[in-house]
């Protein structure tokens, strides 16, 4: 794939991510558009808390050299970027889908927009802490080698 065509293809991508939401496309190309999508979000964020107008249009500017549409650049910098005005980051997420296109057996993906109260998948700490503070187990009386348990019996 040549660099124009790739560029072409995530500007695509991105103006429909931003138009619709959630666009089904390859798993290729969604781990592709991830960053690309984010970086474009990021300038968003940052030309909305610019101090001074020209930085805020210098900002603009980058990002419609990339994206190449006016009516999703208006919508990510107006409207979509205020979602995400808490978040530091992971703005987009990646659902693999099961089914395989059938022309060419690519594998399907779902990417999406994460929603601003979403709070994500984080790592759980707890396990580690109670690993930490476990308490030593009560030995148990030690028995005769050899020696087998009688099974109870039921009593009615």
């Amino acid at each position: 794939m040549h660099d124009n065509h790739r560029e072409a293809i995530l500007a695509h991508l991105a103006v429909a991510l931003i138009t619709h939401g959630r666009i089904q496309t390859t798993l290729n190309k969604a781990k592709a558009l991830r960053p690309f999508i984010e970086k474009m979000i990021t300038k968003a964020k940052r030309a909305a808390g610019a101090a001074q107008k020209p930085d805020a249009l210098h900002l603009r500017r980058l990002a419609m050299k990339d994206l190449r549409n006016e009516d999703a650049l208006t919508q990510l910098f107006n409207e979509t970027h205020k979602e995400f005005a808490n978040r530091t980051g992971g703005y987009t997420r990646i659902y693999k889908l099961g089914q395989q296109r059938i022309s060419d057996a690519a594998e399907m993906a779902l990417i999406e927009f994460v929603k601003a109260d979403d709070p994500g998948y984080k790592k759980n700490k707890s396990k580690a802490k109670k690993s930490v503070a476990k308490k030593p187990k009560a030995e148990k009386p030690a028995e005769a080698p050899g020696a087998v348990e009688a099974p109870v019996a039921d009593v009615k």
